[in-house]
């Protein structure tokens, strides 16, 4: 027998450096706080000089095993005392707490580790070789910190283990929390409220009151005396008008810590806290939450606005270059994890400098320096939100901004889910009953866009025929451009010339569109540009906004002088414009247009990945809401006719032979001339004989069910309000679908019922969500037989009743509260015990949340524009299990970046990566062996790394979790011997906000090619290696140094450039400008061919166009059915981008697949070609959806000029469409009388823009006409365009 170990990857986040350049020593201090040390280097600069000898150092500078290695040669070996201050515990820096304790074996030498916070951890003392007593005292010498107790921590360790003779106190107790005043007597002297009142009483001499901000910092950077920063600061705030209240505190999780800042919040009567504390006080905030609607207070006891303040762990130098802003440790500690506390992200306002180098410990002394222009900024915004608490609501001004694009007048109100200009409505009703200004709200959100249309938008066409209701004169806009910085003025300059120029110009004035009701402004977001420079869209990803863009939001700021924004629905292009992606700078351009605005963002709850683009990169609030309702798709038109003959002939076998004989021949002729027969899968030979007459029946049987049983959206929701009691019947099966758990409030509500039923499957109990085309051999319980006349055959037919039973006890126990202790009495076999307890649930906890959700939705808006706390929540798919997001309504968050992937998605990656390679070879006769994976940071968020797990898994590495944290500290990589496949070369392409929030998910899957690719193996298995090397060598013989030759051949990972973001095909699609395959293919490549992992973002498209042309199969994972394929521009532009790509430098068309990760228990990969099918038929074409948006007006119809945009770019990309596909769509919704009709009252330009989409197919030859026939259907699409013209003529 032969044992095949797993090898440990070695891999660490080697952000840091590799030689201190230290010599050895007696003792060597090892710390994760640069405060820490520096307060003890000032303490051994006091000791005598005869002293051993000391050495300070911090141990994130050798979390790479090479670093550390070297150090305890250069420094340890000689070492007799070594004292680790351990964060995180043993599980953060395993290597080194290992190592330590192998150096401490040898005599004479002592190990101290204690942990790096106040919490004790006896693991880190047990692992001490001096006594638990003694390790105590160390730690406590080190936590309480400040002069003297680092002087007398020296004369201990000296005395004690050193044979130094000393006389040493025991640590002295620094008070938690104190009132910190600037030159206020000693060090540790604690400021009284009554001391505060002298230095800035509230009005400060001023006639106008100051308001009070609080300045919260840890009481670390007080006793190292590291306050200069906070000197400065503080200064600043005076200059501002605003009075600080500093306090100095151990700990936000510090119970008395809190209660002293809640007291001193209180007495001050602040209005706003300012946070430099890294962290969250949260800990409810985990990536696998148990899925209850939960509530998570603020840790202040008044509802204050608290804003993030970040000091960064790095230097000036070092984010200026950085084009991501912060490295991956940073944003952990300072962004995500306060996210989840409801913090809003601002600004660093300070970085790392070196004060002098301590001779004596051999170590730069480290201080934060303040950054002034930053820190004005943050006080700025602070100010603003100051104004929102002290003014009254009728003297502010709020602007709501409607996204639009494409930049089409048909498509304006932008928002996922969302009837954004319904929902714009009751934000301005709120707002008015909130004593706001706003006057003559119009009647609905179909009258608001015809307001809007009155005026100028971005539509070119209409520019100049239009009235404006508000412009910026070039002068006043001018005054404000020139105080921008030279470069990026001269960027704009050199883009797009002299702001006379601009498209939007008219009698030296910038035009905005928008309408003013009242003093509230609503106004269409403008274009991004894109639209005005059509070769931008392949060249110039990091595009620079034009003049237009920016008068638009200089207007709101310096013109009309607005007290708030509030960007309505996912999502503009604000937070997408270049620069940083976290820790902004003044060059960065959502500073640029927005400044430090408050700014507040109604966002849809599944999406956090995009929401915190947006809390990051402009300060936004997130108010998130529920997903759109949701309802099984059911079978309509043609497929309910074959439904009912499918059951016929089913119920006819063996009984009638000639019925039997009938029925088949007419469900055959209706499979095919539905087209329904060509979506089938897994026919052998089309129904060609009695055997493809069966299969075609079976497989037709399926296809019904699976369409039936399709979650599609049943409409759109609007912002604080409820779906109509049917919908929420449905809604309400949706989210209890899935299972959370074993007990009965967390079963699936299908699997309580069938468990109350008591319905089996072979002894087994039956599976609803598992069930298909097996014939049901269980009993058949009276409630389920009498819920539905059709025939009760199958398990699908099982499960078709649960969902109806489910549905009916919705409606008639919880929306009509009937009572659920009669339920006993409707089974007389049954009590329902189960079900009973999960109705008792939904009514107590699930409705009230979602009706919460409704109150929270407008009530958390109206709250933040008065400068109080918006509470947070968790971010995720709610029908996905995640109820943890109810309710909706507050500032959602998402994961910690370095837990990524969690334990439950690498449970389902290797799941989908099975199932992956299973299809593939079904499919195509062989392993797979590269695939190409679009990887997103907002699926990333709400699943906790699907993707990436599911990669992992297909190059056969696994994931390694610290003990404790749950944060993936290395890999491991499986055998092959042991794989027992070959692995899968998977290449990545990134989404550009992935690249932002998971930098160490890169360098760490970076790290497994790498060591991949060195690693012999027997066999062929390892494909890395071979292509690695096969690529390697061959650009050596090109010129290539070997070195580089390897980086270009190893490169896996590429996303956008630095500072830029999208996949590139928008734009073309949108302004059909693009001609042949080629374009789409190298607007793709030019927008991401950009390698990251061990690099940061370097050019190198040659190497992505050569891992693009090697690909086999191209994969795109879908983590829940709250939308779909045809919903989004993101989808095709990915996976339509990369398999285009693929087509055009391969000759060949890759295999494309889509994950279904809706289910997590059972991920499932179909074709491309498959999920595009069975989204058309269940949602497109389903007149449940249609006439769903016909209820949102303008919005609905939006809705299906998006559905057919996204389907023609598709097909546009992949050639997946087919002729009858578009002849359906047209139909449906478009030559539709009811449909037409609805379309010309609601939204006419949508009208227009599908019917030119429909003729742009057949004018390229993707829909093609029958030979010989004439092409009616491009007649008729022509003759509506011109009645559309003569219309708008008319009107004109």
């Amino acid at each position: 027998m032969h044992l095949f170990a797993s090898q440990p990857g070695g891999y660490t986040d080697d952000e840091g450096i590799v030689d201190l350049q230290q010599t050895a020593a007696d003792i060597i201090i090892l710390s994760a706080a640069d405060s820490s040390l520096s307060a003890l280097a000032f303490a051994v600069d006091t000791l005598p000089n005869d002293f051993p000898t000391v050495r300070l150092a911090n141990w994130m500078h050798l979390l790479k095993p090479a670093a550390f290695d070297l150090y305890q040669e250069k420094v340890l070996q000689s070492a007799k005392l070594v004292v680790l201050s351990l964060l995180g515990g043993e599980g953060y820096w395993q290597y080194g707490f290992e190592q330590l304790q192998e150096w401490a074996k040898n005599k004479g030498r002592t190990l101290i580790i204690v942990p790096g916070d106040d919490s004790e951890d006896e693991a880190l003392f047990k692992a001490s070789t001096a006594s638990r007593q003694d390790a105590f005292r160390v730690w406590r010498y080190l936590r309480e910190s400040g002069e003297k107790n680092n002087q007398q921590l020296f004369y201990f360790l000296g005395t004690q283990f050193l044979n130094t003779e000393l006389d040493w106190h025991e640590p002295q107790v620094i008070p938690p929390c104190m009132i910190y005043m600037p030159a206020w007597g000693n060090s540790y002297q604690q400021a009284s409220l009554k001391d505060w009142n002298k230095r800035w009483h509230k009005n400060n001499g001023d006639e106008i009151t100051r308001p009070v901000c609080v300045v919260l910092f840890y009481r670390s950077h007080l006793q190292s005396a590291n306050t200069e920063m906070f000197d400065d600061l503080i200064q600043l705030m005076e200059n501002q008008g605003l009075n600080p209240l500093p306090i100095a505190l151990a700990s936000l999780k510090d119970e008395s810590c809190l209660a002293m800042v809640n007291a001193l919040i209180e007495k001050s009567d602040a209005n706003l806290i300012l946070n430099t504390t890294g962290f969250a006080s949260n800990t409810k905030a985990n990536a696998d939450l148990a899925s209850e609607p939960t509530l998570i207070a603020s840790p202040f006891a008044k509802d204050l606005p608290v804003l993030q303040l970040i000091l960064a762990s790095g230097t000036q130098e070092d984010w200026q270059e950085y084009s991501q802003g912060l490295r991956s440790r940073d944003i952990a500690m300072h962004v995500v994890l306060p996210e989840m506390d409801g913090r809003i992200i601002s600004r660093a306002i300070s970085f790392k400098s070196e004060s002098h180098y301590s001779e004596r410990c051999e170590t730069q002394v480290v201080r934060y320096s303040l950054h002034t222009e930053r820190a004005r900024f943050v006080l700025q915004l602070a100010k603003s939100y100051c104004v929102l608490s002290t003014t009254k609501n009728s003297q502010k001004r709020i602007a709501l901004i409607l996204a639009n694009y494409p930049t089409k007048d048909g498509r304006i109100g932008n928002g996922v889910g969302l009837d954004t200009p319904q929902s714009t409505i009751n934000i301005l009703t709120a707002l008015k009953e909130a004593d706001y200004p706003v006057e003559h709200i119009p009647e609905d959100g179909t009258a608001l866009i015809n307001e809007l249309l009155g005026a100028v938008t971005n539509n070119p066409n209409t520019l100049h025929q239009l009235p404006c209701w508000q412009s910026i004169g070039l002068d006043e806009y001018l005054f404000h451009f020139k105080k921008l910085p030279l470069e990026n003025q001269q960027s704009v300059w050199e883009k797009w010339g002299h702001p006379e120029q601009d498209p939007k110009c008219r009698n030296g004035r910038l035009m905005l569109a928008g309408i003013r009701l009242g003093e509230t402004f609503v106004g269409i977001q403008p274009a991004r540009g894109f639209n005005l420079d059509l070769l931008a869209n392949y060249h110039d990803p990091d595009l620079v906004p034009p003049h237009s863009y920016l008068a638009f939001y200089f207007w709101l700021r310096h013109q009309y002088q607005v007290n708030a924004v509030i960007h309505v629905g996912k999502h503009g292009n604000l937070e997408w414009l270049p620069g940083k992606g976290t820790a902004l700078s003044q060059n960065c351009w959502p500073d640029i247009a927005l400044g430090p605005m408050p700014n507040f963002y109604p966002f849809i709850v599944n999406d956090p990945g995009e929401g915190a683009q947006a809390k990051r990169r402009t300060q936004a609030v997130i108010i998130d809401h529920l997903m759109p309702p949701m309802t099984r798709a059911e079978t309509y038109g043609e497929m309910a006719e074959l439904e009912g003959l499918v059951d016929e002939y089913y119920q006819a076998l063996g009984l009638d032979e000639r019925r039997e004989q009938w029925l088949r021949e007419q469900i055959l002729i209706q499979v095919r001339d539905s087209n329904l027969l060509q979506e089938l899968t897994g026919l052998t030979n089309n129904g060609n004989d009695d055997d493809g007459d069966n299969e075609v029946l079976n497989q037709l049987d399926a296809y019904l069910c699976e369409i039936k049983e399709a979650q599609i959206r049943h409409g759109l929701h609007i912002l604080g309000a409820l779906p109509s009691a049917d919908k929420l019947a449905d809604t309400l099966v949706a989210l209890l679908r899935l299972p959370r758990g074993k007990d009965a409030t967390s079963e699936g509500i299908l699997h309580n019922l069938a468990k109350d039923l008591n319905l089996n499957v072979e002894g087994m109990e039956f599976d609803p969500l598992a069930a298909d085309q097996t014939i049901w051999l269980g009993d058949k319980p009276e409630i389920l037989k009498s819920i539905s006349d059709s025939a009760w055959r199958t398990q699908a037919d099982s499960r078709e009743r649960l969902e109806l039973l489910a549905l009916q006890l919705m409606q008639q126990y919880i929306l009509n509260d009937a009572d659920i202790s009669s339920l006993k009495s409707i089974y007389p076999c049954s009590s329902f015990p189960r079900t009973r307890a999960q109705l008792i649930y939904i009514k107590k906890t699930l409705l009230k949340a979602l009706q919460e959700s409704a109150h929270l939705e407008i009530h958390s808006l109206i709250s933040g524009l008065d400068g109080k706390f918006v509470p947070p929540g968790p971010s995720g798919a709610p029908t996905r299990g995640r109820l943890d997001t109810l309710p909706t309504g507050r500032n959602f968050f998402s994961v910690d970046n370095r837990a990524i992937p969690s334990k439950a998605a690498w449970v389902l990656g290797k799941k989908s990566a099975q199932a992956l390679i299973e299809r593939h070879l079904q499919d195509h006769g062989d392993y797979p062996r590269q695939l190409g994976l679009s990887v997103w940071g907002t699926a990333t968020m709400r699943t906790g790394g699907d993707d990436i797990a599911q990669a992992f898994a297909l190059m056969g590495v696994k994931p390694i979790w610290a003990q404790g944290s749950q944060r993936v500290v290395d890999f491991e990589i499986t055998p092959t011997m042991l794989l027992k496949r070959p692995r899968v070369d998977v290449t990545l392409r990134v989404s550009g906000f992935f690249r932002d929030a998971f930098p160490n998910v890169m360098r760490i899957y970076d790290a497994a090619v790498q060591a991949l690719a060195k690693l012999e193996e027997p066999g062929f298995g390892n494909s890395i290696r071979k292509h690695v090397m096969a690529r390697s060598g061959q650009l050596l013989t090109e010129g290539f140094t070997p070195e580089q030759a390897w980086q270009q051949a190893s490169f896996r990972v590429f996303g956008s450039k630095p500072g830029a973001y999208g996949a590139g095909l928008q734009g073309l699609i949108d302004e059909r400008c693009w001609e042949k395959d080629s374009d789409l293919s190298d607007a793709y490549i030019n927008w991401g061919g950009y390698a990251y992992g061990s690099s940061d973002g370097v050019e190198a498209k040659s190497a992505f166009k050569h891992q693009l042309s090697k690909l086999e199969a191209v994969v795109q994972n879908q983590d829940n059915r709250e939308h779909d394929l045809l919903d989004s521009d993101d989808y095709y532009q990915f996976q339509g981008g990369m398999s285009n790509a693929v087509n055009v430098l391969s000759g060949k068309m890759p295999a494309i697949y889509h994950g279904d990760h809706s289910n997590p228990a059972v991920p499932k990969m179909r074709t491309l070609k498959e999920e595009l099918n069975r989204v058309i038929r269940s949602r497109v074409l389903n007149p449940k959806w249609i006439s769903a948006m016909r209820e949102h007006g303008y919005k609905g119809a939006f809705e299906m000029a998006a559905t057919i945009d996204y389907m023609f770019a598709y097909d546009a990309t992949t050639d997946l469409i087919d002729d009858y596909q578009y002849a359906n769509v047209s139909d449906a919704l478009i030559f539709d009388e009811t449909n037409q009709q609805f379309l010309r009252e609601h939204n006419l330009p949508a009208l227009e823009e599908m019917a030119e989409r429909m003729l742009e197919a057949k004018q390229r030859g993707l829909w093609k006409n029958p030979e010989g026939k004439e092409d009616e259907y491009a007649n008729a699409l022509q003759d509506l365009l011109l009645d559309i013209d003569e219309r708008k003529e008319g009107m004109s």
